[in-house]
């Protein structure tokens, strides 16, 4: 593949990575050849019968015009058990955050860093304040729901969002932290949960506010199709919240906002709930088994996540969008730097959750990038303790992983580069999955947030002084 024309395009991005389709232009068609850990899929839904039947219906998708919003809502609802009048569908989420931008966020929102980008850029591409909370690193990204309270009150937000799994680290809230975060800001201009990768959550056995949220006159929960069913460029999302708000977004949005793949998607899933169920496990167990073998390598710090992607701190020394650069150039691996993102650095890198046998891959390319040589296969993780009825792990559980082949390297292309580290000489310990990395000092939090800069001096600012 024309790698140099392929990484060039990430150090012309900002916010976000370049599309499939602008990779596969510049590659010269080579996007087919790639493995992608960069977008966040769904790799076991929809099934190959249901793509076949998209296939066979392309002519009718694409030559006439969908049904009315209404109607493709209508249907969702009746497959999901809700109240129409509480239920807007948009055309991705990222329209839904658009609508509720300019419709429902006045002067300024709270919203914790790192997230997902939409929810800074959007309101400062309107000119409103927005007041960002930086996660701490020490305690792995974990939002403290207090802590944030107190942030709102002492900033005076008149608005607030989280994101729950958090996009990139994949942290959770349980169901009762959220409901009583959402009840301490009652008094806010509206509090949105945005909770488009939930659905690959295993930590709590019912962790969506969905129903509680149709009850608050403040509260929107968030949801995407697209991110849950791996069919992103469908672009279909949909928002819950009490009959009032819903209507006042709903009332702005396009007559026909939403595609007949859409509509097509909506009308199969009836038929699909089982395979659907089943490829959430599989993601769940994949994640499992990706997070075991990547703390297996040596120097790298891997978050506990409930989505369907890792989030990564890399060796001292590694630069991740060197890293990026040449998994893609020298192994045709795909991943996202997460430079750009307020609130993190390009120390860190998000992986999303994929196949073994790609996962395999992966490591053995990050082996090879980053020390030059393969990492002794690590001994089998032992076997979950069993927990107590109704009580979910303090940190997610790792699998027993079955005897399996032993991969085959991945060979760099000509006059590849060196090694980016230098591997350690002593053997590597089976370190297992921590809940957090160990703390930082004030001294070494304050020397990793020093370099940081967004590239707009406001938003500087106010990360600095988070």
């Amino acid at each position: 593949m024309a790698g140099s024309n392929v990484t060039a395009l990430f150090r012309s991005s900002t916010a976000h990575s370049p599309s499939y389709f602008t990779l596969n232009r510049a590659g010269g068609g080579a996007a087919g050849e790639i493995v992608d850990f960069c977008i966040p899929c769904n790799p076991y839904f929809p099934t190959p019968a249901m793509f076949e039947r998209l296939g066979d219906s392309l002519r009718d998708i694409l030559t006439y015009y969908p049904s009315s919003a209404d109607t493709i809502t209508a249907e969702l609802c009746q497959v999901l058990g809700l109240n129409p009048q509480t239920v807007a569908m948009g055309n991705g989420s990222t329209e839904l955050i658009t609508w509720i931008d300019h419709l429902l966020v006045r002067e300024s929102l709270a919203v914790p860093v790192p997230t997902f980008g939409r929810w800074t850029d959007q309101p400062m591409e309107t000119g409103k304040r927005v007041d960002m909370l930086l996660l701490p690193e020490a305690r792995g990204f974990e939002l403290d729901p207090q802590s944030f309270v107190q942030f709102i009150r002492t900033r005076g937000s008149r608005a607030a969002v989280i994101c729950n799994p958090n996009n990139p680290d994949g942290g959770l809230l349980t169901k009762q932290q959220v409901l009583s975060l959402v009840d301490s800001l009652q008094d806010l201009d509206l509090v949105v949960v945005d909770e488009s990768f939930l659905e690959f959550a295993d930590a709590d056995q019912d962790p969506s506010i969905v129903a509680e949220a149709v009850l608050r006159t403040n509260v929107i929960v968030l949801r995407s199709l697209g991110k849950n069913f791996g069919l992103h460029g469908v672009r279909f999302g949909y928002l819950v919240s009490n009959p009032q708000l819903a209507g006042r977004v709903r009332a702005a949005l396009p007559k026909w906002n939403l595609n007949s793949f859409a509509e097509t998607v909506v009308f199969m899933l009836k038929e699909h709930r089982q395979e659907y169920a089943e490829s959430l496990q599989q993601v769940r167990r994949d994640r499992q088994e990706m997070m075991w073998r990547l703390s297996q390598l040596p120097g790298l710090t891997v978050y506990p996540s409930q989505g369907n992607f890792v989030y990564v701190r890399l060796p001292e020394g590694a630069d991740g969008s060197i890293l990026r650069d040449r998994l893609l150039a020298e192994h045709g691996v795909l991943i996202r730097e997460c430079g750009n993102k307020i609130g993190s650095s390009s120390r860190f890198v998000r992986l999303v959750v994929r196949p073994e046998q790609d996962v395999m891959r992966l490591m053995s390319a990050m082996e090879q990038v980053l020390y030059g040589q393969r990492i002794p296969a690590p001994a089998p993780a032992p076997a979950p303790e069993p927990l107590a009825p109704m009580l979910a792990p303090a940190a997610p559980a790792r699998p027993q992983p079955q005897p399996q082949p032993q991969p085959q390297p991945v060979m760099a292309a000509a006059g590849a580069l060196p090694p980016m580290l230098a591997l350690a000489q002593q053997p590597v310990a089976a370190r297992g999955l921590a809940p957090a990395p160990a703390p930082m000092t004030a001294a070494a939090a304050r020397a990793m947030t020093a370099g940081y800069t967004s590239g707009t001096p406001a938003v500087d600012r106010l990360v600095s002084q988070g």
